[in-house]
């Protein structure tokens, strides 16, 4: 799922009953590309149990900054609506699996 400005409260602040990834990356940064095909592959795999969504930081900045993003690819885990684990860099199906308590 592709975050924006307009729908990120909806889809990530507002009450789900699900943990929401959220994969802060740029089409120019290297290991966000890198990143990608892991994001995928995890969506697939958490289907049900993890929501998985990304944010260009190049479109929606005034967000990134909000939740102290510095560097990409950064990975949030939103539960309840508020940040819930963090990681910056690449990282492995496993990490994110770790990330998101799954």
């Amino acid at each position: 799922m592709e975050l924006n400005k307009d729908n990120f409260e909806k889809e990530v602040l507002q009450e789900t009953n699900l943990p929401v990834l959220v994969d802060f990356w740029a089409p120019w940064c290297g290991p966000c590309r890198s990143q990608t095909p892991i994001i995928e592959q995890l969506a697939k795999e958490t289907e049900g149990k993890l929501k998985v969504a990304k944010l260009n930081v190049d479109e929606a900045g005034e967000i990134a900054k909000s939740y102290g993003v510095m560097s990409i690819p950064t990975l949030i885990v939103f539960k309840d609506g508020k940040p819930a684990s963090k990681a910056v860099g690449l990282q492995n199906i496993q990490a994110l699996k770790n990330l998101a308590g799954i």
